[in-house]
């Protein structure tokens, strides 16, 4: 399982203050969940960002992001973000802040 290392250790320090946070390995990297729903995760040198359905089509429109594509459908509540999208600490905080929005609009698991 290949995924940055760094870039999953500036996730869990943001998240380090946030209640229910947990991590799961899937999507062939690391997930970070809040109340049992995944809102960011790594996998290789992308951050994934689970925006929800109804933001989706304005996360592409950001900068550095792109559909997650594992099976040649786009994921639609979905993005990848490459590596100059996340670099700064502000544009990651702004990710992950839009992750942990979605995954606290859903029901706790």
């Amino acid at each position: 399982m290949a995924y940055d290392q760094n870039l999953a250790e500036r996730i869990r320090k943001a998240l380090s203050r946030r209640k229910n946070v947990t991590e799961k390995k899937m999507f062939g990297g690391l997930t970070f969940m809040v109340g049992g729903n995944m809102c960011v995760g790594v996998t290789n040198d992308d951050l994934m960002a689970r925006v929800g359905p109804d933001a989706h089509a304005a996360a592409l429109k950001i900068a550095n992001a792109r559909p997650m594509d594992f099976t040649g459908r786009p994921m639609k509540s979905m993005v990848f973000v490459g590596e100059k999208g996340w670099k700064s600490d502000k544009s990651l905080k702004d990710w992950i802040d839009r992750g942990v929005k979605h995954a606290r609009s859903l029901p706790e698991k």
